[in-house]
């Protein structure tokens, strides 16, 4: 048997373990979600002025425009590690991580409501006013791109967890992250639809920081749904998950602390 690709060997006592891997597929998760739920807080702590957009640090100039594009990079080069357990999440990935470098590398047409920079906004808004538009195309295609991808692998997180809870009913882990892969993923495809619908309907328009806030909402929900998935929420995983997660906060019981710490004591940690 395998988890996550890993495969399973006898360890001390009996207990079985998972042989270490060059690329854990759950820390490769946890990192994601990190990102993901912080991108938009940090985004706008590190710009100089109120952002419409988070697509708008790029603007910015500086450490937020520094952050925004490493982050997306970041994400992206962890979605092309990432392979899931099917082909199809492989093939999922890719394209989630060619989005991400789309929506980095191509900016949007928002600098006019961002910087204040007279030298930015003169070579972005006059010198490359036509390329600056074809780039904003391909960033919001990108942006919708990633977004469904994202929420793709909600419903495939969800009929993972779905799977482990029909099997074992007492399973009552598998039942709540059914639950927050759900919400996540209507989440992001409503922020998607708010993001859309606001180019055509006034009154969705006008809402202040419509733009802002519906990314912040869709990436908090991607973030939170990768983090779980992770296993390393409490509440989120069996005692068992947790064991088998690649991602693990050291746990020494008092014990054991007492013997690595009387007489004899070799100074080694233990196994």
């Amino acid at each position: 048997m395998s988890n996550q690709g890993k495969p399973l060997r006898a360890g001390a006592k009996g207990k079985t373990t998972l042989e270490p891997s060059d690329i854990d597929q759950r820390t490769l998760k946890f990192l994601v979600g990190l990102i993901a739920i912080g991108l938009a807080s940090l985004c706008a702590t590190l710009s100089k002025e109120d952002i419409d957009s988070i697509s708008a640090a790029y603007f910015e100039g500086g450490r937020a425009r520094d952050f925004f594009v490493g982050s997306l990079f970041a994400v992206s080069a962890f979605l092309i590690a990432y392979n899931g357990a099917s082909r199809w999440e492989k093939y999922l990935s890719k394209i989630g991580a060619i989005a991400a470098m789309g929506v980095a590398l191509h900016p949007c047409h928002c600098a006019q409501t961002t910087s204040s920079d007279p030298v930015v906004l003169w070579r972005l808004l006059s010198v490359q006013a036509d390329a600056l538009g074809r780039m904003s195309h391909v960033h919001y295609v990108a942006a919708a791109v990633l977004f469904l991808v994202l929420a793709e692998f909600c419903r495939i997180f969800h009929g993972r967890a779905k799977e482990k809870y029909q099997k074992d009913k007492t399973h009552k882990e598998a039942r709540r992250r059914m639950k927050v892969y759900t919400g996540c993923g209507w989440l992001m495809i409503a922020s998607l639809v708010v993001l859309v619908l606001g180019e055509w309907i006034p009154i969705v328009r006008s809402i202040p920081h419509r733009v802002f806030y519906g990314e912040q909402a869709g990436l908090f929900a991607f973030g939170l749904s990768w983090l779980t998935a992770s296993k390393v929420i409490p509440g989120l995983a069996s005692p068992q998950e947790e064991l088998t997660s690649g991602v693990s906060w050291p746990k020494l019981s008092r014990k054991k602390k007492q013997a690595s710490s009387g007489p004899g004591a070799s100074g080694r940690a233990s196994p």
